[in-house]
């Protein structure tokens, strides 16, 4: 009896002693988060001024006051709403590619390495030259639909098959990432736009201006969404057993998900042209210093997107001044070689 009652005690400490020790880790990761908020926003406000002032173009302090002066009309008809543009690009496509992670359970996975992004170009050049006058609006729906498409396609290949190395999961979605590049180009040269077309979608912010980016602030109501399903996100990532167990509806969760993926990537696609690897870079940083609890981290990969597309596309603007390096050449670089730390650090392990 003495034994029982000493393991039962025992037993009860060590369970009260890990959810201490769980608590305290959740506590110190909130006063990690929470201690660094100044540095972060005054990081931002930085790049944002920084964005507004450096360009071909140069815009001093006082004559941007004068509304009727050239430098106001450059301000508000250019480099704002290509500040606006590359914040919420930033913003969307970080979030798309932790919604994406946590769905497949893969911490490599992203738009760009899960066949989204080509699916929504083939979108496009199939709106272009089937309803050639629908408009933004119209090809933003078709790229929608195909990117959903292929996304749905991606992850049920990737939930048939078992994989024992997790670095094998995004080269499935580049190959197929590839697949659809090819049929899209061989569309495009079938139409004679092939070269029409690897201009306009590459990645690139110099296009921005007063009355061709608005579709961006669709961005808004799906940041949105995705705090609000932060939790049931969370949840998705144990697995669909455990998801299902805690009552979760998988499936719907997962579907959601995607569409608000399908979503973001159309309107990035649509209005700067395609940029990958900010939806693998941004994540995977946050997660290795903050932890999986998106409530809590999801404000500070939000952050993280906006902060590396402005400082890439600064970055692009002053390389070959007054010339500039298209954001899809300079932040593809940077999450390259960040793609291949990580996987090089996931093989070390």
């Amino acid at each position: 009896m003495r034994i029982i009652i000493i393991c039962s005690v025992s037993s009860c400490m060590n369970t009260s002693t890990r959810r201490e020790g769980s608590r305290q880790r959740v506590v110190a990761s909130q006063k990690s988060i929470e201690g660094v908020n100044g540095k972060r926003w005054a990081l931002l406000a930085a790049l944002c001024m920084g964005s507004l002032f450096v360009g071909a173009g140069t815009l001093e302090l006082t004559p941007t006051l004068v509304p009727s002066s050239d430098a106001w009309l450059t301000l508000t008809a250019s480099r704002v709403p290509r500040l606006m543009t590359i914040i919420l690009t930033g913003v969307g496509l970080a979030l798309c590619g932790t919604i994406l992670q946590q769905i497949v359970r893969n911490r490599f996975v992203e738009p760009g390495t899960a066949g989204g992004l080509d699916g929504a170009k083939l979108g496009i050049l199939i709106a272009l030259t089937m309803l050639p006058s629908v408009g933004k609006l119209g090809q933003m729906l078709f790229a929608l639909c195909f990117c959903f498409a292929s996304s749905l396609v991606y992850v049920a290949v990737i939930r048939r098959i078992r994989f024992s190395n997790t670095t094998l999961v995004p080269v499935i979605g580049l190959m197929y990432g590839s697949v659809l590049s090819a049929i899209a180009e061989f569309y495009a040269y079938q139409n004679n736009i092939l070269q029409s077309m690897q201009g306009w979608l590459l990645g690139d912010f110099s296009k921005v201006v007063q009355g061709q980016y608005e579709l961006i602030y669709f961005v808004l109501p799906v940041v949105a969404l995705v705090y609000l399903y932060a939790h049931r996100f969370t949840v998705l990532g144990m697995g669909e057993e455990m998801a299902t167990s805690l009552g979760l509806g998988y499936a719907a969760t997962v579907t959601i998900g995607l569409l608000l993926v399908a979503i973001t990537v159309s309107i990035s696609v649509i209005t700067v042209g395609a940029i990958y690897f900010v939806g693998l870079v941004v994540p995977n940083l946050v997660t290795l210093k903050y932890g999986d609890n998106l409530r809590q981290t999801l404000p500070v990969v939000a952050w993280g997107g906006a902060t590396l597309l402005l400082a890439c596309d600064i970055v692009g603007r002053l390389l070959i001044f007054p010339f500039e390096v298209p954001i899809g050449l300079t932040a593809g670089g940077v999450g390259g070689v960040v793609f291949l730390a990580l996987i090089l650090r996931g093989a070390a392990r």
